[in-house]
């Protein structure tokens, strides 16, 4: 099976630092259980499609909110800041497919690429599609995505061309409806995207150790005011809030899939009081940390 394991790396800069298949064949399928873990905040060059197979979602895209249920999928463009969780305890899968635009394009100079890669790539408008079936190609382009994402999990002979294809389609429906282009993003607005992503991943870099607003801000080289602005418009949370659910998120991952002590992990996810944790775990899970891991195993066997 082509399938790979979904673990988001960032890099300084908070661009996801895995290589998404080859440079033979630049794509890479995954089977995502937001139960067990959530796809935090990242970037990466490659354009994503995704279909949740089961349960609801929530799409973090930017500085925009979506809900996704089963059938629902979604596209995003290059280079755009992105994080996806389940909706409710009851959890949430998808299959998701990220490649490189040259695996449909080609070269630059191909008319594949001038036509219809290039335009959609460079859409600032279009940094994101939901896909609810509300209309047909919706349906169409969801259809597309599982059948890359079926060809890369049975790899029957041929299936790149499948895969291949299959992404075409895609991409075809996707320019064909993409929005008009309005205009380019303001200096602001892409200063706020460059900052936003260098906070995001100092927490990735520091969350076991102490974090403060003044510490996040000094990663970005700006006032404690406007990391408080910046994390207001793009995520939604204060930052500390935000540090407090990334916390919970590694600590869930390590109580699953460790035998380490429950204050151990605690401590090791930056709370030192293990009375604390199971406090803050108890208010973002609705459990312990023990009953958690107890469930959890359980769902998992």
């Amino acid at each position: 099976m082509a399938l790979a394991n979904c673990t988001t790396i960032a890099g300084a800069d908070g661009r996801e630092l895995k290589k998404h298949g080859s440079a033979f064949f630049p794509v890479a399928a995954y089977h995502d259980d937001l139960r067990r873990e959530a796809v935090p905040w990242h970037w990466h060059e490659e354009p994503e499609a995704a279909v949740i197979t089961d349960g609801e979602a929530r799409l973090l895209v930017e500085t925009e909110v979506y809900q996704i249920k089963k059938g629902d999928g979604y596209f995003i463009n290059t280079g755009v800041l992105h994080g996806v969780e389940a909706l409710t305890d009851s959890g949430c899968c998808m299959h998701s497919i990220v490649f490189h635009p040259r695996l449909v394009g080609g070269s630059a100079e191909s008319v594949f690429w001038q036509n219809y890669i290039r335009p959609l790539l460079l859409n600032h408008c279009f940094t994101c599609g939901i896909l609810d079936g509300s209309v047909l190609w919706h349906r169409k382009a969801c259809d597309s995505i599982e059948t890359a994402w079926q060809a890369m999990a049975k790899e029957p002979q041929g299936y790149e061309f499948q895969v291949r294809g299959s992404l075409s389609q895609l991409i075809l429906l996707l320019h064909m409806h993409q929005p008009e282009p309005k205009r380019e993003p303001s200096q602001r607005e892409l200063r706020d995207a460059q900052r936003i992503r260098t906070m995001l991943q100092y927490i990735q870099e520091h969350y076991m150790e102490e974090v403060t607003t003044a510490s996040l801000a000094a990663s970005a080289m700006i006032s404690e005011s406007e990391c408080l602005r910046c994390f207001h418009k793009t995520i939604g949370l204060p930052p500390m809030q935000y540090l407090k659910q990334f916390r919970i998120q590694k600590a869930a991952e390590l109580l699953i899939s460790t035998e380490k002590k429950i204050g151990d992990i605690g401590a090791e996810c930056g709370f030192l009081d293990t009375s604390y944790f199971t406090k803050v775990f108890r208010e973002l899970r609705g459990c312990t940390p023990g009953e958690y891991r107890r469930r959890e195993r359980r769902y998992v066997k």
